[in-house]
């Protein structure tokens, strides 16, 4: 069970990082504001970082990387063209990134209570990345 649960826990990690990364290129362009714009880029520095060690840990437990669900990669696509076709402001752009946010950090969270069993390292991991995720909230408020 335990193999199976920290499994599961790096799996969707794995996808919450790679989701995270891809929602931040999809904007990262359009900020107006030089700060944010280099807030952007430091986290998704520290999402591919995270994100590697996840790829390493996949590894060592004979699994592969998970993309993210495409419906919801797609829909998050689709939300974010049409709000920044209507308002292409800083504002927008941080009013996405935090609503992206609070859903990673609830589904991460959802993870770690569901997958119990898994190991301190898989553990440590999702932890670290909603830390991330919780640190580019943070950091948006400014720009709301």
């Amino acid at each position: 069970m335990q193999e199976q649960d920290t499994i599961k826990l790096l799996e969707e990690c794995d996808s919450g990082s790679k989701m995270a990364v891809s929602s931040i290129d999809e904007v990262m362009d359009k900020a107006q504001n030089s700060s944010l714009r280099s807030l952007l880029v430091e986290s998704k520095q520290h999402h591919e970082e995270l994100g590697n060690e996840i790829h390493t840990e996949l590894a060592r437990h004979h699994s592969e990387e998970k993309d993210p669900n495409p419906i919801a990669k797609g829909m998050s696509w689709m939300k974010t063209n049409m709000k920044m076709t209507m308002d292409q402001s800083d504002s927008t752009i941080a009013n996405l990134i935090t609503d992206g946010c609070d859903m990673g950090i609830t589904t991460l969270q959802r993870c770690l209570n569901e997958y119990k069993e898994a190991d301190s390292t898989s553990r440590d991991l999702c932890r670290r990345l909603m830390s991330i995720e919780d640190k580019l909230r943070e950091d948006m408020r400014g720009y709301l």
